[in-house]
């Protein structure tokens, strides 16, 4: 194949892999607006009661049999929803295959802000399909379809560029091992994110109304199974992000650019956002930190990490990451200047 059959070959699974998101976003909706009168279980009924997917009880009564068939129902539509998002992550893999094989030389498809958008939002859906049945997440699974189809979308429409060569900086293989680690931990600390902004939802939704027995947030789990959830998905992502952030991103700057440090603005943005992280997690092993005020430092954490990712790059005119902004990328530095310079 060509290089530009491979581009094609990847526009096309990019845009085939947004329509299954959007196909399971729908099916998931279908799932739990079927499931938004049917009274939850609560305190003793739940002994008497059925599951659904994502380990939720219903309550049975004297509309047992309807409920059940209800329930058989609406769970057809959610294992249909977890099939077409393991098939839309199958073929968004496709695309980002595509999308290194059309480069000529062939490389790894992270060259400019498109590429890491693409590879971000599939590994956000790779570790939620990945964790789904280990943490049970399936009522996480309308949030985490509309944040990967959106995101998707926005790199589809303003992030776009064609495919070109790596810039002189990038051509190293510090980039595979320094933005695996990175992009890993930015999945596992955007569905943390996630969760402890549902954990808020939750738990306001217990204090002001109490047991609800119906709607999306009923079937969300108990306020301290979403915390346990976001602090075990942080713990996961905190030792990988810094190992991208402290020890290969240093390596490969000085490679690059001949100093461990320069005190640039995505640099000391990573940073902030692993102080954060690490604040959050000492407050919960060392003070017991748990609940609201650490789901809070749990989003704050998240909106650094994000702001980092995709604002540095437009907000930024110093930064020696800018090729990573897109079209700048096919820029030639001169010789005269260090990598990266000058973009």
């Amino acid at each position: 194949m060509s290089d530009a059959a491979w581009e094609t070959l990847s526009n096309q699974a990019v845009a085939a892999a947004g329509l299954l998101y959007f196909l399971a976003l729908l099916s998931h909706l279908v799932e739990w607006a079927s499931l938004r009168k049917v009274p939850v279980a609560t305190g003793a009924a739940a002994r008497a009661s059925i599951d659904i997917p994502g380990g939720v009880a219903l309550a049975t009564g004297p509309d047992s049999e309807q409920t059940e068939d209800r329930a058989r129902r609406t769970a057809l539509f959610g294992r249909l929803g977890f099939l077409l998002t393991c098939c839309a992550v199958a073929v968004h893999f496709v695309g980002l295959a595509a999308r290194g094989m059309a480069a000529d030389p062939n490389r790894v498809p992270w060259g400019n802000m498109y590429e890491f958008t693409v590879t971000g939002t599939f590994v956000v859906a790779a570790l939620y399909v990945a964790l789904y049945r280990k943490f049970r997440l399936a009522w996480m699974a309308p949030i985490v379809l509309t944040f990967v189809l959106t995101i998707l979308m926005v790199a589809a429409i303003w992030l776009y560029s064609p495919v070109a060569p790596l810039t002189e900086a990038l051509t190293s293989y510090w980039l595979v091992i320094h933005v695996v680690s990175a992009i890993i931990a930015t999945g596992a600390f955007t569905l943390g994110g996630i969760t402890s902004a549902l954990y808020l939802v939750k738990a306001r939704g217990l204090a002001k109304h109490g047991q609800q027995e119906t709607g999306y947030v009923a079937r969300l789990p108990q306020p301290e199974v979403l915390d346990r959830t976001a602090y075990r998905l942080h713990a996961f992502g905190f030792p990988v992000w810094t190992f991208a952030v402290l020890i290969t991103g240093p390596i490969w700057a000085h490679q690059a650019w001949s100093s461990y440090w320069n005190w640039d603005p995505k640099e000391v943005w990573a940073f902030i956002t692993w102080v954060v992280y690490a604040a959050y997690l000492h407050a919960r092993t060392t003070a017991g930190w748990k609940g609201r005020n650490a789901a809070i430092l749990a989003l704050v954490g998240v909106a650094t990490l994000w702001f980092n990712f995709i604002g540095i790059n437009y907000f930024s005119s110093t930064s020696q990451h800018s090729y990573a902004g897109g079209a700048k990328q096919v820029q030639v530095v001169p010789e005269t200047h260090a990598p990266g310079r000058g973009l």
